[in-house]
């Protein structure tokens, strides 16, 4: 039998429960993980909660969408992974345990130069990062204000930009600094008088806005800044991102994805890769914990209280 973390109902941290289930089988196309890092996103907390709309619960729902371990067993069809491949997993509909069967799409392989844990923590925060850079067509020359640069999301988006020649700004608590300036980016505290804080330490005119952080203040700053709205975009505030003119990836957004915004947050997974195996991108990992304390990742992760990407290890 596998494990794997589930809920009945939704609620507080308390409702999530490590149960057996049957081993997984591959269906065509698809390969048995064996897991061995998870990765814990805000959306998996979100949708436990209940504060994101999803279908009822008519049986145990499992969670996680990011991943990576090994390849245990093979589907029909399956010629690009063998058995044995270290693989990262991104929109993995239950990364939460022991083995997962999953698709082919949702895997690349990871070399030996990145970790597991490494591997486990990039689906969902360089996905969103990268397709959402792509869809405001961000380049050289542009000047980038990220608000909430110092979240995994925050810090995907800092390192594409700057690596494809964008001037970036990025706002965090003072404490996290030195950590963006690290990255490249010139870091501002956010807070009473954003607004003049981007101004003065912006080179020239603020050309893109990306919204990570989801305040009130953060909108505001990036309209008062953006001429273009529609180069103004929010991952937090989708339900309302319309009625400020500006667009919305996800985050509640009652707009979807668009097919090539798909592919780009699948292209994300290998390129980000590729980059870790270069030292030419970080992933900034807090806690490890045990699989079967995944109510303490959800508390961690939503009281604040965690600094860097939390990890479960079956």
């Amino acid at each position: 039998m596998a494990s794997a973390i589930v809920y009945t109902e939704f609620g507080s941290p308390d409702v999530l429960h490590l149960i057996e289930v049957p081993d997984p089988v591959a269906a065509r196309g698809e390969v048995v993980v064996r897991i061995e890092a998870a990765g814990a996103n805000p959306i998996d907390a979100k949708m436990r909660s209940g504060k994101r709309p999803s279908p009822p619960i008519t049986e145990p729902r499992p969670v996680g969408f990011d991943g990576a371990g090994i390849v245990e067993a093979l589907g029909e069809g399956v010629d690009d992974f063998a058995v044995g491949d270290r693989v990262a997993i991104r929109d993995g509909r239950g990364t939460y345990a022991s083995a997962l069967a999953i698709s082919t799409e949702n895997l690349a392989k990871l070399p030996d130069s990145v970790t597991t844990a490494e591997g486990a923590a990039i689906g969902i925060p360089a996905g969103t990062a990268y397709q959402s850079l792509r869809s405001l067509g961000v380049s050289g020359g542009d000047v980038l204000l990220v608000h909430g640069g110092s979240g995994a999301v925050g810090q995907a988006a800092v390192q594409f930009a700057v690596a494809w020649g964008a001037t970036v700004i990025a706002t965090a608590s003072p404490a996290r600094h030195e950590q963006l300036r690290e990255l490249g980016a010139i870091p501002v505290a956010y807070g009473d008088g954003l607004l003049d804080r981007v101004r003065e330490a912006a080179p020239s005119a603020v050309t893109v806005g990306l919204d990570c952080a989801g305040t009130d203040e953060a909108i505001e700053t990036s309209l008062a800044l953006v001429a273009d709205r529609e180069r103004i975009a929010t991952i937090v505030r989708g339900p309302d991102a319309a009625s400020f003119g500006i667009r919305a990836f996800s985050g509640g957004s009652p707009v979807p994805l668009t097919d090539q915004e798909l592919a780009w947050r699948a292209e994300a997974l290998p390129e980000t890769i590729a980059l870790l195996s270069t030292g030419d991108f970080v992933v900034d990992l807090g806690p490890q914990l045990p699989l079967a304390e995944a109510a303490q990742a959800h508390e961690l992760m939503e009281s604040g209280a965690a600094s860097g990407k939390i990890v479960l290890l079956p």
